[in-house]
Parts: structure tokens; sequence; C-alpha cells
């Protein structure tokens, strides 16, 4: 049989523990080139380019 707790958590002690189990926003930063939001370290879906280097073309 595994262990069992011997007493109840408080609310706020799991609370504390799970606090950083939450979902995180994306990190947004704006593009060089069209100064469009995208997520950093991706593509900018806008127009098409990474690090000043157009990745993919985009039909207009």
């Amino acid at each position: 049989m595994p262990p069992l707790p011997k007493r109840k958590y408080a609310k706020t002690r799991q609370r504390l523990r799970r606090q950083h189990h939450r979902v995180q926003r994306p990190k947004l930063v704006v593009c060089a080139d069209c100064n469009e939001t995208h997520q950093a370290h991706h593509i900018c879906w806008a127009c098409g380019q990474y690090r000043g280097r157009n990745v993919i073309e985009l039909e207009d």
C-alpha cells in the first residue's frame, strides 16, 4: 500500500504549491519589418520574415 498523507493540506498551501502551473501568455514582440506583433522566436505571419530574412512567401 502506498504512503498516504497524515493530515489534510490547507487550501493556501496547495495553491502556493501549484501557482506556477498556470497557463503562460505567449511573449509578443514587434516585427522590425512590418511593425506587427508576433510570437518571440517565430515567423511573422504578416510579412513572412524571421530575423531579417524572408522565410515564407505570402500571397497579397
